[in-house]
């Protein structure tokens, strides 16, 4: 799948921008399976006096509809569990075009080059829908919806994964552009960096410089694969419209995740074909039983920085 220059570069620079990597069948499934998803979550809050009519809106007047009137459509949708309190109610999304993303062959292909043909499904997941920024409420802080601080994916997991072998794919579902909000990266892979509590958990003051930031545009279809020490951030979405995208990880099975209260999958094994997980239902009960037993225990906090820390005075 990957060229010996492009594993090259991304040993070196960090990272890697390849195009076409999910089929136009899976990119359409997975719309037309969040348009379902919002269809009954709008439905909901119509009926509840909240949102307008929603029978001439398409998906993302739906979406702007929703969050204008406070409507939280951004856990509901999302592939993960969230970072603070969880109940045994909290919404999440586990469907079968999102499982087809995440097992595509061709985005395996792309991860068994970097990392082995042993992989597992990290479960350190998002969607993210993000609006144009003059849309967003002045107090919005959370990254899936508002620009990402700089940070390294390794610091935002637990530090018992901070040896593992690991790859993140962040996938274009529409067009990521300079304009509406594309990754951006510093090539390299440094050491790790001190994080701290900022508008997200991000790279400490002064230990960057921005300048020497690379934007990453990509089309619909297409990845980022990035270092999990590569510096990256998002641009701001200075466009009128959306930019949607899903950031995913994988690594060396038998690996810590770095956020082990949560399930992971075996997605590929050369090994013990046997032992991949094949069934989205299989799939979503693992994230179904990880939900009832971390609602009823005390909170697992996702990260590991303070904002006391001395870097972060």
């Amino acid at each position: 799948m990957l060229t010996q220059t492009q594993i090259a570069q991304f040993e070196t620079e960090g990272f890697l921008v390849i195009e076409n990597v999910l089929d136009p069948a899976t990119l359409e499934a997975v719309k037309t399976e969040y348009a379902a998803l919002l269809d009954r979550l709008y439905a909901g809050w119509q009926a509840e006096g909240r949102v307008p009519d929603g029978a001439h809106l398409d998906f993302w007047q739906k979406l702007l509809a929703s969050y204008a009137a406070g409507c939280d459509w951004f856990q509901p949708m999302d592939i993960s569990l969230p970072g603070d309190a969880i109940t045994e109610k909290t919404p999440f999304h586990f469907g079968p075009a999102v499982f087809d993303m995440l097992t595509a062959p061709r985005l395996l292909d792309m991860v068994e080059d970097l990392i082995g043909p042993e992989i597992t499904s990290n479960p350190i997941q998002h969607v993210r829908l993000k609006p144009p920024a003059d849309r967003l409420s002045g107090d919005e802080v959370r990254a899936h919806i508002t620009a990402t601080d700089w940070h390294q994916d390794r610091a935002v997991a637990h530090e018992e994964g901070d040896a593992t072998q690991m790859v993140t794919v962040w996938l274009a579902i529409t067009d990521a552009t300079r304009d509406n909000g594309c990754l951006q990266v510093i090539p390299g892979k440094p050491q790790m960096y001190p994080h701290c509590p900022r508008t997200q958990t991000g790279i400490a003051e002064g230990f960057l410089d921005a300048a020497a930031a690379l934007p990453l545009p990509v089309k619909a279809g297409g990845a980022v694969l990035f270092h999990p020490l590569t510096p990256h951030a998002s641009l701001v979405n200075r466009s009128g419209d959306f930019r949607w995208s899903f950031d995913i990880r994988y690594n060396v099975t038998g690996q810590p995740t770095g956020r082990a209260h949560f399930p992971a999958f075996i997605a590929r094994s050369r090994a013990d074909p046997d032992a991949e997980l094949r069934d989205w239902r299989a799939w979503r009960s693992l994230w179904q039983d990880a939900r009832a037993r971390l609602a009823a225990q005390p909170h697992i906090p996702i990260h590991r920085w303070r904002a006391d820390s001395p870097v972060c005075a």
